[in-house]
C-alpha cells in the first residue's frame, strides 16, 4: 500500500499487509481449499514453475495455489476446527482451512506470492511468516507492522521468497491464546536449483503441546508448564502417520517447534546431519553426525540422512514424558508397595478398584481400563510383538527395499530375517537354539 505523501515526494515506498476492499478486489480472491481428515494427503506435485520434490506433511496436506500472472496466490482461512488427536479423542481448536495445524505452504526460491487471509475466528488475528525475510509491513505483527485483521475481514500479504529453506507461520495477535489453540503451520521453500541437496523423501511437521482435563475437548490456553498432550502435527501415537522410506533413499525430515519447551528428537537405526534451520542452510563443512538433535522453542531443524538400514525404526522425542498421553503429573509413585494391603484398602473404599503402578506402569499398555469420554490412555499402540507402550511424540520410520517411488502407504510390519530378533533364552540350551524368530513366537513366549 502506498503512502500518498511518499508517492508524491518520490521517497521510499511503504509496503504492508492491506485489507481487501471493494467487490472487484474481493471477487479476485482465489478459493480457499479445506481438508478435515486426519490422514495425510499425497504430496502435491508442482503445478507451475521449477520442478521440486514435494513434501509429505504428516497427517496433513499442502495448500494448492492459483497462478495470477507470475504470482502464486494462496488463501488461508483462520477458523474454529475440530482435530482428532488420535482415535478416541477429538479436540476443539483454532486452525486454518479445516485443520490444526494449517496446511503446509510450498513454494520455490524466488517465487512471488500473494496470500489472502480471511478471519473467521471470534477475535482479530494476523499471520507472521516465521523466519521469512520480507518487507517490514508484511511481517504480520499486529499493531506494530499492520492493523489486526478484524473478525470477518480478509487481508492480503504480498512478497517474494528470497531464500530457500524451512519456515513456519503463526499469529502475532493474542499470541498466547491463538497458538495455544493450535494456530500454526509450516512453510517449505524449495531451492530454485533442483540439484541443490536433493532428497527422494521429504517429510514435514510442527510440534505443539496442549493441556486437556480428562473428558474435555477444549485445551487450557493459560497453561505454561503442565501440558499432558504432546503432538506431531496435533496427533499423538498411534494416530501419527508412519514415514515409509525406500531402502537407499536420501531422506529429509523438517521439524518445527511451537511448544513451550525444547524437544530432543531421536531417530533409531541411523545417524543424520542437521542440514537446515529456520535461519537457513547449514554448510556441509559445519555438519556432524547425530542420532538426536534438540529442537529449541520457536525453531526448525531439518535433518538429512540415507535410509540404509531396513526395518521399523522408532522416531520420537527423547523426553520420556513427551511420549505419553494425558499424563497426571501428580500421580503417586506406588512402586514397591505391598499389593495385598493396597488392594484391601482400595476395595474397602471403592469396591472393584484395582491396584496398579506398584510394579511399574507397563500394565497400562496391556489392560484396557475404563476412561472418561474423549480421553486417551497414557500408553497405547500395539506392534507385532505386543504393546509398544508409547504415546505422544512418537512414530515409526519404515525402511523397505520393495517400496515403490511415490508410495507413502503403510507397508505393514517389518518381516525380520530368521535369527535377527532378540529372544528369551531357555534353561535348556537346545530349546534356546531353536527359539522362533517370528512376532507370533515371541508373543507366545511373553
Amino acid at each position: 500500500m502506498l503512502s500518498r505523501r511518499n508517492f508524491l515526494t518520490g521517497s521510499a515506498v511503504l509496503i504492508s499487509a492491506a485489507a481487501v476492499s471493494g467487490r472487484v478486489e474481493a471477487a479476485a480472491i482465489p478459493e480457499a481449499p479445506s481438508y478435515t481428515l486426519p490422514t495425510m494427503k499425497p504430496p502435491l506435485p508442482p503445478a507451475a514453475g521449477p520442478d521440486y520434490q514435494p513434501v509429505a506433511t504428516l497427517n496433513g496436506w499442502s495448500l494448492p495455489f492459483h497462478m495470477n500472472g507470475n504470482v502464486k496466490e494462496f488463501h488461508l482461512v483462520a477458523e474454529e476446527v475440530e482435530r482428532e488427536i488420535a482415535p478416541g479423542m477429538v479436540a476443539k481448536l483454532w486452525g486454518y482451512n479445516g485443520q490444526s495445524p494449517g496446511p503446509t505452504i510450498e513454494v520455490v526460491e524466488g517465487d512471488r506470492v500473494r496470500i489472502y487471509v480471511t478471519n473467521k475466528l471470534p477475535e482479530h488475528t494476523t499471520v507472521h511468516w516465521h523466519g521469512v525475510l520480507l518487507p517490514n509491513g508484511m511481517d504480520g505483527v499486529g499493531g506494530l507492522t499492520q492493523p489486526h485483521i478484524p473478525v470477518g475481514k480478509t487481508f492480503v500479504y504480498e512478497f517474494a521468497f528470497r531464500h530457500s529453506g524451512s519456515f513456519m507461520y503463526h499469529p502475532h495477535s493474542d499470541e498466547m491464546v491463538q497458538m495455544a489453540m493450535g494456530m500454526m503451520g509450516m512453510i517449505v521453500v524449495h531451492p530454485k536449483d533442483r540439484a541443490f541437496r536433493p532428497v527422494e523423501r521429504d517429510f514435514v511437521f510442527v510440534m505443539s503441546a496442549y493441556r486437556f482435563d480428562p473428558g474435555t475437548s477444549l485445551p487450557h490456553v493459560a497453561e505454561m508448564t503442565d501440558f499432558n498432550i504432546w503432538t506431531f502435527n496435533t496427533r499423538v501415537f498411534p494416530g501419527i502417520d508412519v514415514m515409509p522410506v525406500r531402502l537407499g533413499d536420501r531422506v529429509r525430515i523438517r521439524i518445527g517447534n511451537l511448544t513451550m519447551t525444547s524437544h530432543p528428537i531421536h531417530l533409531h537405526g541411523h545417524n543424520f546431519a542437521v542440514s537446515c534451520t529456520d535461519g537457513g542452510w547449514v554448510p556441509e563443512t559445519a555438519q556432524w553426525p547425530e542420532t538426536t538433535t534438540d529442537v529449541p522453542v520457536g525453531s526448525i531443524r531439518a535433518i538429512d540422512f540415507v535410509a540404509d538400514n531396513p526395518g521399523d525404526w522408532a522416531f520420537h522425542c527423547h523426553k520420556s514424558h513427551h511420549t505419553m498421553n494425558a499424563m497426571g503429573h501428580e500421580v503417586v509413585n506406588l512402586i514397591g508397595m505391598r499389593q495385598a494391603a493396597l488392594r484391601q484398602a482400595l476395595d474397602h473404599a471403592t469396591p472393584g478398584a484395582m491396584a496398579m503402578g506398584t510394579d511399574g506402569m507397563a500394565d497400562m499398555g496391556v489392560m484396557s481400563m475404563p476412561l472418561p469420554a474423549n480421553t486417551l490412555p497414557m500408553m497405547t499402540g500395539t506392534g507385532p510383538f505386543g504393546p509398544i507402550e508409547m504415546g505422544g511424540m512418537f512414530t515409526v520410520m519404515k525402511v523397505r527395499e520393495d517400496l515403490a517411488p511415490g508410495d507413502y502407504g503403510d507397508p505393514g510390519w517389518y518381516k525380520h530375517p530368521p535369527g535377527t530378533v532378540a529372544h528369551a533364552v531357555d534353561a535348556d540350551p537346545d530349546a534356546a537354539a531353536t527359539a522362533p524368530a517370528t512376532p507370533e513366537g515371541h508373543m507366545h513366549q511373553h
